[in-house]
C-alpha cells in the first residue's frame, strides 16, 4: 500500500481523498475525503477570468486540504485541476497560488486526460461483476464539462464536452438581473436541451455511446440524483456507491427539480447547499444521456475521478 494525497479541483468543487492505495488492484484503505464547493468556475463562461472571490475560496480550501495532508503523511501529492481552470486566461494566478500553500503545481489536465481518470476510478473494482456487461459507458457530469468515455478493462475512446450542471446554469438559466430564474421557464429549459443535444451529437461521432451496455454515473449531479432517489434523510456515500437508479426515477427527479423553487430544494437535506442552483440542469443533463443511448438505468459511482487520481499517483510511486 502506498499512502496518497489526491485532489481534483474542479468548475464547482474541490476534493481531497487521502489513501493508502494498492496500485495493482486499486483497493484502498480511505484515511479522508472531503470536499468544498468553491465555484472556481463562477463567471469564466462570460469573462474567460477566474474571479478574484472564487481564487480565495479555492485557496482557503487549499490550506485547509494542506493541514490535513500534512496530518496523515501521504507520500506523494497530486493535484490535478479541471474544466474551469483550463479555459481561464488568468489560470497562471490560480497555479503560483496552489504552488505556495501545498508545494505541488496543479496539473490543468486536458478533457482527455479527465476522462482516462475517471474510467480508472469508476471502473476498476467493477471488473469481474458478473451482473454488469461491458462495455461500460462511464459520463463524469462536472460543473463546466461532462466527460463520456467508453471502454471494458481499458479505455476504448473519450471525449470531453462542456455541458456541465454549473455551465448550462449560467449560460440558460440567469435573468437579467443576474439571479438564476426559480423555476426556470420552459425556454430556458428547451435552451439547455438544444445544447445538450448538439454536444451528444458530436460525441456520438467520437465515441460509440449507444454501443455501451452498462451506464456508469459519476460527479455530483449523479449522486445527489441517487440521494434522492433512495429518500436518504442524510447523504451517505454507502448506500449511494454502486446504486442503481432507474430511468423513470431519473425523469420524475428532473421534472421535480425543474418546476421546484430554490427554498424547495433547499429543504432536501442530500442536496448540498451549492449544489441547490445548478442540480436541476445537471439532472437534465443526466437525464437526457439516459435518453439518448436508451439507458434502463444508471449505476452510480461515488468513486471517480478523485479515486483515478489516487490508483494513478500510487501507480507512479512504485
Amino acid at each position: 500500500m502506498t499512502r496518497v494525497a489526491a485532489i481534483d479541483c474542479g468548475t464547482n468543487s474541490i476534493r481531497l481523498l487521502v489513501a493508502d492505495v494498492d496500485p495493482d488492484t486499486g483497493e484502498q484503505v480511505e484515511l479522508d475525503r472531503r470536499m468544498t464547493i468553491v465555484r472556481l468556475g463562477q463567471g469564466v463562461d462570460e469573462t474567460g477570468r477566474l474571479a478574484p472571490q472564487a481564487l480565495e475560496r479555492t485557496f482557503a480550501a487549499c490550506r485547509e486540504y494542506a493541514a490535513v495532508i500534512e496530518e496523515h503523511g501521504a507520500e506523494r501529492v497530486r493535484f490535478v485541476a479541471t474544466s474551469a481552470s483550463r479555459d481561464a486566461e488568468n489560470r497562471d494566478e490560480f497555479v503560483r497560488g496552489v504552488l505556495d500553500i501545498l508545494g505541488v503545481e496543479p496539473e490543468v489536465i486536458t478533457g482527455d486526460e479527465e476522462a482516462q481518470l475517471s474510467f480508472a476510478g469508476a471502473t476498476k473494482e467493477l471488473t469481474g461483476r458478473a451482473d454488469l456487461d461491458k462495455p461500460y459507458l462511464v459520463v463524469d457530469i462536472g460543473g463546466g464539462s461532462t466527460e463520456f468515455v467508453v471502454g471494458d478493462d481499458t479505455v476504448r475512446s473519450a471525449l470531453s464536452v462542456d455541458i456541465g450542471c454549473v455551465r448550462m446554469t449560467e449560460r440558460h438559466l440567469v435573468g437579467e438581473d443576474g439571479k438564476v430564474t426559480d423555476p426556470p421557464t420552459p425556454a430556458q429549459i428547451e435552451a439547455i436541451r438544444e445544447d445538450v443535444v448538439a454536444a451528444l451529437d458530436r460525441v456520438t461521432q467520437t465515441v460509440p455511446i449507444t454501443s455501451a451496455r452498462t451506464l456508469v454515473g459519476l460527479a455530483g449531479s449523479v449522486t445527489t440524483v441517487a440521494a434522492l432517489a433512495l429518500g436518504l434523510s442524510a447523504y451517505d456515500s454507502t448506500a449511494i456507491h454502486h446504486s442503481r437508479v432507474s430511468y423513470e426515477k431519473v425523469a420524475e427527479l428532473t421534472d421535480w427539480l425543474l418546476s421546484s423553487t430554490h427554498d424547495q430544494r433547499a429543504l432536501k437535506p442530500v442536496i448540498h447547499p451549492g449544489r441547490v442552483d445548478v442540480i436541476a440542469s445537471g439532472a437534465l443533463v443526466l437525464r437526457m444521456i439516459m435518453e439518448w443511448i436508451g439507458a434502463r438505468e444508471v449505476v452510480v459511482s461515488e468513486h471517480d475521478i478523485l479515486d483515478g487520481i489516487a490508483i494513478r499517483t500510487a501507480e507512479d510511486v512504485e
